[in-house]
């Protein structure tokens, strides 16, 4: 059988049988670059969309714990976490498969509202305890100061990764995906990723912010700290895409920030 897993399949395989039964196939999914595997796995007991990476210490490591910790409390926003293993060279994580698509953020797109009332569901969670040492700091280096990198502190459960990819649209709802860096930090961050990445999918920054304006951590996000956070990323992608100058995607995130930033007269 060609599961399509890699070379260590024989450590990997017993550790998914335990929990689908005998595995009859492995399809990897298109994205999901940070994991050594991501899959929907088809078993004996069902389907299910299965991450596993090895069990050594590091970012990527870290990034499958946190999805792990922080599933049970995202309140069913997330597909559910139904088992996970670890061994001494693996870690593997099996969660419930959604037979969705991935969100449409272009202009016009149906999609948009079911997006903004994830987001909002997001903006709704309590922040567990799990979360309380997890302070985003991503942003302090491309901050102007430090004063400006304290606007991004808070006490809000952060995903930190809004983009289409991440939100499966299936039977007239959003499930988001990906939760491999839930953070804490100020509320409008999530609202304000969206913005970048409407502008990126053909937006312009006035009607990408309309549709942040639906939700409350926008509403009530000072204007100067939405200001700063926008000329923060600017910096954060101008220097990624100094250092991978080929990478198409960043220079389009460039030119995102570049017209966000423009929009809010802080370029």
């Amino acid at each position: 059988m060609d599961t399509g897993l890699p070379d260590c399949a024989s450590a990997i395989l017993p550790l998914i049988e335990d929990h689908t039964g005998l595995v009859a196939g492995v399809r990897r999914t298109e994205r999901g670059f940070g994991s050594d595997l991501t899959a929907v796995v088809e078993g004996a007991d069902g389907r299910f969309f299965v991450k596993a990476m090895r069990n050594r210490a590091g970012g990527r490591r870290d990034s499958l714990i946190r999805e792990r910790l922080i599933n049970a409390s995202l309140g069913g926003i997330a597909p559910p976490l139904l088992w996970d293993e670890m061994t001494d060279d693996w870690l593997v994580l099996g969660f419930a498969l959604i037979d969705g698509r991935s969100a449409d953020f272009a202009p016009a797109s149906p999609d948009l509202a079911l997006v903004v009332d994830a987001i909002g569901e997001i903006g709704r969670l309590s922040l567990p305890p799990i979360a309380q040492d997890w302070a985003e700091t991503r942003w302090d280096r491309f901050a102007s100061d430090s004063s400006e990198a304290a606007l991004f502190r808070g006490d809000a459960l952060l995903h930190t990764d809004i983009n289409p990819s991440n939100f499966l649209v299936a039977k007239g709802r959003t499930w988001v995906v990906d939760w491999a860096w839930p953070t804490k930090g100020a509320a409008f961050i999530d609202p304000a990723l969206l913005v970048l990445q409407l502008i990126a999918a053909g937006h312009t920054p006035a009607s990408a912010e309309e549709w942040a304006e639906r939700l409350p951590a926008w509403r009530t996000a000072p204007s100067h700290a939405i200001d700063a956070f926008a000329a923060a990323n600017l910096r954060m992608y101008r220097a990624a895409s100094t250092r991978k100058p080929d990478a198409d995607w960043l220079t389009a995130m460039v030119d995102a920030c570049r017209r966000w930033a423009e929009h809010r007269g802080t370029d």
